[in-house]
């Protein structure tokens, strides 16, 4: 088994517990393993730390915890770097969805206004994280969990010979979702789903071997007016009929825009507000627990569930223990999906063993997805060029291409009131021409 030393940047967020629950529960895999819980606040990661030692010890594991708010220190010689992280927390997420509902925009994490300027502020942060590994762990791989995924991806893959995979568990859950509302069982179904990050589409779905379309089309026919019927999977189910795939759930927001709007507008709290909502529980929780010689995480108390960014450990032990194993995975196309450029990151499913991870062509998108998904990939590279180096131009340039934004003044003014509140976090090149 793999004996490596992993940094976890972001390792006291309120998904490091579940996190390193995902982790402990492949422990077998990294018997010997040393992980670094590298983050910007001592005392949650020394709870994060705490829970994750107590947790390996009741199951037996050989693996060793430690914890540093010094970023470069904890980074020097890992064999494997994991990044989760959220610069400005849930607060500057709850600018990011509230600033632009006021302008008529949704107001998303990864989507629209939103997810752009948290790009932004991932990537200012991400720059330092590979300048630091260039210096100390050159010979690393990155895993990246920090959203958008893409965007984040798009512009480290360019600017660093790292090797870098970014990982969503997406195309894994919106089948499932699909098969939800159908009313048919999700262990049955296969599929493959090609694209982007939160913007992919199924080129294979197979139903106990049939083609699953038609029978979500016959399922829509017949529950399309029931009010039973939740509002996700009325939008999944919707979609799949009308485009004869399964899309990201994301898509919802392009399809759905006014009726998404109107919710939005009719809530008292944003998505980011309600969050922070429960963050007190988490942490107690957490405290609780790490009190207890064998942790026990509570799904309902915590954030995201007890096996968080467990994607990532999967790739991780394909990887480090050559399992030659196909996994979703974010890489450059290098081909895998026509029509798309060779050095755009793109959604497939990837190879994964000792040599890396590489990209398994699947075909075209369908035909009435492409358009779209190939406005958003242009999307996501003016982005990235905007956040690892650009101007404010530069920024709204790439804001007024998101095909959320439908407006050059709205493109610019929301650009400029985001760029205020969260100036903190970005750039100061980001701020001016």
């Amino acid at each position: 088994m793999a004996r490596i030393k992993l940094a976890y940047v972001g390792g006291g967020s309120t998904r490091g517990p579940g996190t390193m629950a995902s982790l402990i529960a492949q422990g077998d895999n990294f018997a010997g393993s040393e992980v670094v819980l590298i983050d910007l606040d001592a005392e949650r990661l020394n709870l994060v730390r705490t829970l994750a030692e107590k947790m390996a010890r009741a199951k037996g594991l050989d693996l060793t915890v430690t914890a540093t708010t010094d970023r470069r220190a904890g980074l020097t010689d890992c064999d494997a770097v994991l990044t989760s992280f959220r610069p400005g927390g849930f607060e500057a997420r709850a600018l990011d969805e509230r600033i632009p509902l006021k302008h008529g925009l949704i107001g998303q994490e990864t989507q629209g206004a939103g997810g752009f300027f948290m790009a932004l502020r991932s990537i200012h942060v991400m720059r330092g994280v590979i300048a630091d590994m260039e210096a100390v762990c050159p010979e690393a791989r990155l895993f990246n969990y920090t959203n958008p995924v893409n965007i984040v991806a798009e512009a480290v893959t360019h600017h660093t010979a790292i090797p870098t995979v970014s990982l969503c568990e997406g195309p894994l859950v919106y089948p499932r979702q699909l098969a939800e509302a159908a009313d048919l069982d999700p262990a049955r179904l296969d599929t493959v789903s090609i694209g982007l990050n939160h913007a992919s589409w199924s080129v294979r779905h197979r139903y106990e071997g049939r083609d699953v379309i038609p029978i979500a089309r016959e399922a829509w026919e017949r529950k399309r007016h029931d009010p039973g019927l939740s509002t996700r999977h009325r939008r999944i189910l919707a979609t799949t009929a009308a485009l004869g795939s399964i899309p990201s759930e994301y898509f919802q927001y392009y399809y759905f825009t006014d009726e998404i709007l109107d919710g939005l507008r009719a809530k008292p709290t944003t998505r980011a507000e309600d969050i922070m909502a429960s963050v007190p529980d988490y942490w107690a929780h957490y405290r609780e627990q790490a009190t207890a010689d064998a942790p026990a995480l509570d799904p309902a108390r915590s954030r995201g569930g007890i096996n968080e960014l467990e994607l990532a450990i999967d790739v991780m032990d394909a990887v480090f223990n050559d399992r030659r194993e196909v996994w979703p995975v974010n890489v450059p196309n290098r081909g895998a999906i026509a029509d798309f450029p060779d050095d755009l990151v793109v959604e497939c499913v990837g190879y994964c063993d000792a040599g890396g991870v590489a990209p398994i062509a699947q075909g075209p998108l369908p035909r009435p997805a492409a358009g779209l998904t190939k406005m958003l990939g242009e999307y996501q590279a003016l982005a990235a060029r905007a956040a690892w180096d650009g101007t404010r131009r530069d920024g709204i340039q790439a804001l007024a291409s998101n095909p959320l934004c439908r407006s050059l003044e709205k493109a610019e003014t929301v650009y400029d009131e985001l760029a205020a509140a969260h100036r903190d976090h970005l750039p100061e090149r980001l701020l001016r021409d």
